[in-house]
């Protein structure tokens, strides 16, 4: 025995929070003393994911779980490097009888816990499902197969039994021993510029946006979300894609008595759902979902006018300025943005998630791909070949254009471009590729 008791190790990736983190909790509760870890990954900071926008906000959430650990007796462990081996490296120093970690879909967290259950030897490795609501694999069809539609995974989504909300453990203690290590900044995690009107990051914001939006703002969310001048969306999904907010504790202290509110849940089961079909297909990550033999177009020039929001649709294009300038882009631009590209000027829409993956703070995965695989019509969409009108998406939801002009200063003059692309030449060239494709 090392003489401290038993020793628990949690693994933080992407559940950056002390409520209702089931592994936070379980490690609390069945060992003596805590190791609360969080590698940088040196894996992921090679790689096109590491973006200076959510490495910003993920230092900021890194900062803010550390004091946060340090007001119940405990401090953050940060290490840099290969997370398998950092992680079985500092077992091994401990004697730690478990590691708990989250448990995650895509193919290189799947790989991840392959590789650190390996080096564990005989560790436990014990995951936990936190990052969604229902955990996939719990909710499928009469047949035992996984949802491939909406609708009918929603309703089975909603009389799913849910596991209990954890509280926040009061006290914590880590071994003295283990150096702490020093909380990353951004510029060490990623050394470019973050995008100027970020949000920030953190337990703490995630919290006091979430109590604001369901003390008043979630009541008009039903009607108002597509507005876009009204911003009426909670801008929670950053938060809930770093996990400094849990998506279960949402659906849980949601009072469906109010307006807005079933609306909103049924934006968490799409997240959900979208979490569900990468597990049971991790392939569609890169791969089409249903796949439409399309010979995308590979004009770059057009590519870089959608984005820089210059593509003479004033909706498309301050869609494309706030995600510049924010990380974060309306809901309903991102419908639009994404089916001019997909659609209008046929391009690969793996263009598109790449753009966006660059900019966005909430691109995980999941959402990110697969919203752009269901706009591009090779995704889950029962109707894949609509098209947005932008025009008209501009007249309906944006009348005033006082979303366009927050963000297109040069609406209305003669330096805003004319039209790359004419809508009604696209629409019928795109239904023409389809149906070649499709005879």
């Amino acid at each position: 025995m090392n003489g401290r008791g038993s020793v628990a190790i949690v693994v933080f990736t992407r559940d950056l929070r002390v409520h209702d983190n089931p592994a936070l909790h379980a490690a609390a509760a069945r060992a003596e003393q805590v190791v609360p870890v969080f590698v940088l990954d040196q894996r992921i900071a090679r790689m096109r994911f590491n973006q200076p926008n959510r490495a910003a906000f993920l230092a900021d959430a890194l900062g803010d779980l550390d004091r946060t650990l340090a007001r119940r007796g405990g401090r953050l462990v940060i290490r840099r490097g290969d997370v398998a081996a950092e992680v079985a490296s500092l077992a091994a120093a401990t004697d730690a009888t478990e590691v708990h970690m989250a448990a995650d879909y895509s193919r290189y967290a799947v790989a991840r816990e392959r590789r650190l259950r390996e080096r564990l030897g005989r560790r436990a490795l014990v995951l936990h499902d936190s990052h969604v609501v229902v955990a996939p694999g719990a909710v499928r069809t009469a047949g035992g197969e996984p949802f491939s539609v909406f609708s009918p995974f929603h309703r089975a989504w909603l009389q799913t039994n849910r596991r209990a909300l954890l509280p926040a453990p009061q006290r914590l203690r880590v071994p003295h021993d283990v150096p702490a290590g020093m909380v990353p900044t951004a510029a060490e995690i990623c050394p470019a510029t973050p995008s100027p009107g970020l949000m920030p990051g953190g337990e703490l914001a995630a919290r006091e946006r979430a109590k604001a939006w369901y003390d008043g703002r979630v009541a008009g969310y039903d009607g108002d979300h597509d507005a876009l001048a009204k911003d009426g969306t909670s801008r929670l999904s950053p938060y809930l894609h770093f996990g400094c907010l849990s998506p279960l504790e949402l659906v849980a202290r949601a009072d469906h008595g109010l307006p807005g509110v079933e609306a909103f849940v049924r934006q968490l089961a799409w997240r959900d759902f979208f979490h569900h079909v990468l597990a049971a297909q991790p392939r569609v990550s890169t791969e089409d979902w249903r796949p439409k033999r399309d010979h995308w177009n590979t004009d770059e020039t057009v590519y870089r006018a959608w984005q820089d929001g210059r593509t003479g649709y004033p909706l498309v294009d301050a869609g494309m300025r706030q995600l510049a300038r924010e990380g974060w882009m309306h809901n309903r631009a991102r419908l639009v943005a994404g089916s001019f590209l997909a659609k209008h000027l046929y391009l690969d829409w793996r263009w598109g998630a790449a753009h966006f993956e660059r900019l966005l703070l909430d691109a995980d995965i999941a959402n990110n791909n697969l919203n752009w695989q269901w706009v591009a019509g090779t995704g889950t969409d029962t109707r894949p070949n609509r098209m947005f009108n932008p025009t008209l998406q501009r007249e309906h939801y944006d009348p005033d254009a006082r979303y366009v002009r927050t963000y297109v200063e040069e609406y209305g003059t003669d330096a805003y471009p004319a039209p790359i692309v004419d809508h009604r030449e696209a629409v019928a060239a795109f239904r023409a590729a389809r149906s070649a494709r499709a005879g």
